[in-house]
């Protein structure tokens, strides 16, 4: 199926996008960065330093964090990082209501071949079955 997906450049060096949005979606849940990270295959300095942007772009911080010790530390977003990310998810709602005739136009239109590198065998009955190993 089509599917869109929404990246929103928010100066000619930031953009916000499904990476950063489900990073802090994460961080909410797991209330830790490298949770977060560790959930996304990334490395903890990768995500804090894309915390650590989104925290400089905007007025607000997306997330504060707390040190480490006897409670272990943590992370958790602001009043602002929940209204963000619930912000980019409506809109990308919106859009994908706004354009489904379209993604699907263009998923009926898809050619249904085989990815490049499949192999072409034959079945027993001498069919060509696509796609097999």
């Amino acid at each position: 199926m089509a599917r869109l997906t929404i990246r929103i450049d928010l100066s000619p060096r930031y953009a916000i996008g499904p990476g950063k949005i489900r990073l802090l979606e994460l961080i909410d849940e797991l209330g830790s960065i490298s949770g977060a990270g560790r959930a996304m295959k990334m490395s903890y300095r990768r995500a804090w330093l894309l915390v650590d942007e989104l925290n400089h772009i905007f007025a607000e911080r997306v997330a504060t964090t707390t040190l480490g010790g006897a409670a272990g530390g943590g992370a958790a977003l602001t009043v602002f990082g929940r209204g963000l990310v619930e912000s980019y998810r409506r809109m990308e709602a919106e859009t994908y209501v706004t354009l489904s005739k379209q993604l699907e136009a263009l998923d009926a239109a898809l050619g249904r071949r085989p990815r490049r590198g499949a192999q072409r065998t034959q079945s027993a009955a001498g069919r060509v079955i696509r796609g097999a190993a």
